[in-house]
């Protein structure tokens, strides 16, 4: 554990699964396996994690399986992979940008050559495409990408900001026509709307989808990467229109955020996944001290943690800390 952690306050709550691995990814493969994937502090290259369970995967050999470009696109700042298994093939969706223009950030996927994405060969599919009738999307500063199903169609969000003003960072949807390319013009999703989503900077970022009993959850996080950061939640019934915005329903309060006495500081960027016995587990990153020295995008400290995800009695997700997985 690094010095800076040390002087920390560990809790019992924020003991971190992962260490440094932040914008953690999980997938659960139809065989039982789980897959982990993550930005790494150099922000240089893709590591996969492989086990089959969730305990297993904290002490997984990691597999580096694409490494960035000398220069040009794809060259620096490689975050926040996502491993997903799309029309029988395995993809990997993340974002970089250019040594000789380092916020020169944009969507990439890379293409599994086989069956084991631990192993077998990585085909670069270069920048998400967007569909024929879009001028905009991928044109400014594009990232955190995710992908889910509903109903035979896969939809892509992601966050980008507007090319003028003070770059607000909003969230875009659209349906997909193929693995790396969308149907549809991009839709707003949402935009930062509220104090607690514009502290030092205006951000929506990081979507992650969860479902259950016919809604559809969106989680993301808010807001500048040092303790401000924290989790916001979009929903809507899987029967609605996807890419009608007024039907999602933004809620007002923060689901997630940090807490100095358990010793969480800037929680968000999730993901989630499920326990052998069904159970749903949020995979989040945060640090355990609240003051970073320089920039906090380069503090090195984000760790992988885990929750348990509970559901209230209206259905909605709850996050707390206090369910604990391992």
């Amino acid at each position: 554990m690094s010095e800076r952690d040390r002087n920390g306050v560990i809790t019992e709550y924020n003991q971190p699964w992962i260490e440094q691995r932040a914008d953690p990814y999980v997938y659960r493969h139809t065989d039982g396996s789980y897959y982990f994937t993550a930005s790494v502090p150099a922000y240089d290259r893709i590591i996969l994690r492989k086990a089959d369970s969730l305990e297993a995967l904290a002490k997984a050999e990691e597999t580096v399986v694409w490494t960035k470009h000398a220069s040009g696109p794809m060259s620096k700042h490689v975050w926040a992979p996502e491993l997903h298994y799309l029309f029988g093939k395995w993809y990997l969706y993340y974002a970089a940008g250019e040594e000789e223009d380092i916020w020169k950030i944009r969507p990439y996927v890379l293409e599994c050559q086989g069956d084991d994405p631990m192993r077998d060969a990585w085909k670069e599919c270069g920048k998400m495409q967007r569909s024929d009738d879009d001028i905009y999307s991928f044109e400014a500063f594009s990232l955190d990408a995710t992908v889910f199903e509903n109903k035979g169609s896969y939809y892509y969000i992601w966050a980008e900001k507007v090319s003028v003003g003070i770059q607000i960072s909003n969230l875009y949807i659209a349906r997909m026509e193929s693995p790396t390319k969308l149907a549809t013009a991009q839709v707003l999703l949402t935009t930062p709307d509220y104090d607690w989503e514009r502290v030092d900077i205006w951000v929506n970022e990081g979507p992650a989808v969860i479902k259950r009993d016919g809604r559809i959850f969106v989680t993301y996080s808010a807001s500048a990467t040092g303790e401000c950061y924290c989790m916001g939640m979009l929903s809507i019934d899987e029967n609605d229109e996807i890419l009608d915005p007024r039907a999602w329903k933004k809620e007002r309060q923060p689901v997630l955020c940090s807490d100095r006495e358990k010793g969480f500081y800037g929680p968000g960027h999730n993901s989630f996944t499920k326990l052998e016995d069904g159970t749903d587990v949020c995979v989040y990153h945060a640090r355990t001290y609240a003051e970073i020295v320089g920039d906090p995008l380069y503090d090195p400290n984000r760790h992988a943690m885990l929750m348990k995800v509970v559901w209230d009695e209206d259905g909605r997700p709850v996050f707390d800390y206090r369910n604990k997985v391992v």
